[in-house]
Formats: C-alpha cells, sequence, structure tokens
C-alpha cells in the first residue's frame, strides 16, 4: 500500500478505538474513579510510553534524534492545552455526566468546527463533495443517536453534552495547530513534549481525586479497562493519527469522527447492551457513505 493508504488505515483503527473507548471508560467513571483523576493516569501514564518509546528509538535508529526549535515551543505549548488537557477535562467530565453513545455522537461536530477552522486559518477551500460528505455523516449520525439508548446513564445529559461539545471544538482547534510540527519534525520529537506540558497541566486538577481512589476494592476488570485506555486509546491512538495526518488534510483525518458512534453502537449490540435495526442499518450506511465522499479523491 502507498503511504496514503496505509494513512487511511491508521485512521480507521483510530475510529475503532476509540468508539470502542466510550464504553470502555464509562465503565470505570465515576464509578471507581473521577474523571480528572482517569485522566491523570492516562496522560501520566501515556507520557512515560511516549518518553520510553523515543529513547528505545533513537537508541536502535528507528526514531531519528532531533532538537525543537525554541520558536516552536509555544505551539507546543497550544497543542498540549488544546489537545490534552483541556480537551481531555472536558470529554471525561462530559462522559461522566451523559451516555457513551451521546458522547460519541457529539465528537461528530469537529469535522464541522474543522472545516470552518482551516477555511479561516488555513484558507482551505470548501469543495463541494466534502461539504455533502460531511453533511450525510452527519444526518446518519443524528439518525443513529436518535433512534439509540442514548438517555441511559446519563446524570446530567445537558452538562455532560455542553462539555463534549467544548472538547470537540478543542480538538479542532489542536487538529489545525500540529499540523505545522508534523511537517517539520517527526512525530515523537514532539508528541512526548506534548504529553509532558499536558501532564502538568492536568495534574493540578485531579491530583486531589487520584488521592481519593481506593485501589483495593476496583476489580481486575476495572484495572485492564485503565489499562486500555492509557495504552490503546491514548498512546496507541495518537501515534495513528499523527501517522494519518502526516499524508491526510485535517478535514479528512476529522470526518472519520463520525464512525465513532458507529463503532460504538456495534460494540454496545455485541455485549447485549443494546439492539440492531433497520434505523440504525441505514445510520451506517449514511456514515460510510459520507466518509467516502470526503477522502475518494487524492488530495492536492
Amino acid at each position: 500500500m502507498n503511504n496514503r493508504a496505509w494513512a487511511l488505515v491508521c485512521a480507521w483503527l483510530v475510529a475503532i478505538i476509540y468508539g470502542v473507548t466510550f464504553t470502555i471508560a464509562k465503565d470505570v467513571m465515576p464509578k471507581f474513579i473521577n474523571a480528572f483523576g482517569f485522566i491523570v493516569f492516562r496522560v501520566g501514564g501515556s507520557t512515560i510510553l511516549f518518553w520510553l518509546f523515543t529513547l528505545v528509538g533513537e537508541r536502535f535508529g528507528f526514531v531519528p534524534k532531533e532538537t525543537i526549535d525554541k520558536k516552536d515551543f509555544p505551539r507546543i505549548i497550544a497543542c498540549a492545552f488544546f489537545g490534552v488537557a483541556f480537551n481531555m477535562l472536558t470529554f471525561f467530565k462530559g462522559l461522566s455526566y451523559t451516555s457513551p453513545i451521546m458522547g460519541a455522537v457529539l465528537m461528530v461536530t469537529t469535522p464541522m468546527i474543522v472545516l470552518i477552522l482551516s477555511a479561516f486559518i488555513m484558507k482551505e477551500r470548501m469543495k463541494s463533495d466534502k461539504m455533502l460528505g460531511i453533511l450525510l455523516g452527519l444526518a446518519g449520525t443524528i439518525t443513529l443517536i436518535l433512534y439509540g439508548k442514548s438517555t441511559i446513564n446519563a446524570s446530567n445529559a445537558f452538562l455532560g453534552n455542553l462539555l463534549v461539545f467544548v472538547n470537540a471544538v478543542s480538538y479542532g482547534f489542536y487538529l489545525i495547530l500540529v499540523k505545522k510540527l508534523m511537517d517539520k519534525y517527526n512525530a515523537f520529537t514532539f508528541v512526548k513534549w506534548i504529553y509532558t506540558f499536558g501532564f502538568l497541566m492536568v495534574l493540578p486538577f485531579g491530583f486531589s481525586e487520584v488521592q481519593e481512589v481506593n485501589w483495593q476494592v476496583i476489580p481486575t476488570a476495572a484495572l485492564l479497562k485503565i489499562g486500555f485506555v492509557v495504552v490503546f486509546s491514548t498512546f496507541l491512538t495518537y501515534l495513528l493519527n499523527l501517522i494519518s495526518m502526516r499524508q491526510l488534510k485535517p478535514t479528512t483525518v476529522a470526518v472519520f469522527i463520525y464512525l465513532q458512534p458507529f463503532f460504538a453502537t456495534v460494540f454496545a449490540v455485541s455485549l447485549g447492551k443494546d439492539e440492531l435495526n433497520w434505523v440504525k442499518v441505514g445510520s451506517a450506511l449514511l456514515i460510510f457513505a459520507g466518509v467516502y465522499l470526503v477522502i475518494k479523491k487524492k488530495e492536492s
């Protein structure tokens, strides 16, 4: 496969992992650990993994040794804020209040946000096929949520939905900001710094909640789910996202968020927590059609 094909495969894998994450994270918080405390573990664990992987990669030659220009650190700090700290704080707090499927659905506002930001910041022209693809994906996702069990396990749906939407806006800014770093450096050169600064930002919010965790009562299954979120939903997905963004535009990467509620629903159905019907099948077809329209042409 060529580089673009590999980038698209990475984007698909990210959508699958994130789709599963909505249910897995919801199973852990706030029952065993509160949202901000969970974020401290997520960001802190991922920071350690990124630094270890980079050091090992430099030692054995599959990660280049690069030095970041001092003038690029303000952008890295901005990426840490929008892509790690503010993004995760609002998302996990929102998910603790709303339902997994609703949280996944609200994330589909990100492609629209990125498209608008790209038009204003990057002067990217809004092509008709991209607009149609985004609208089709949005229609499929809205249909999916309207006929899904979106009100279950939602203690404060309004606040939760608002926080997840704010998270989507934050992630949209991150996708725009990180693109210039991708064009200049190897991913491992700057991502470890993004997470280091991000960890310092989230620590004051979640430190007290970390201290409140009663590890003696947390079952092994919950511990494994925490580990999944750290290793797969954070460390691995950020790597895959960075690989895909090297070949794809931010708007193309963002549109794969449309697949997250689809995979979230598939995962819920496989666990017997939801049921499949023709409305959901039709919604899935609209989502896939939307993604296809956005990625079908080679980007110029």
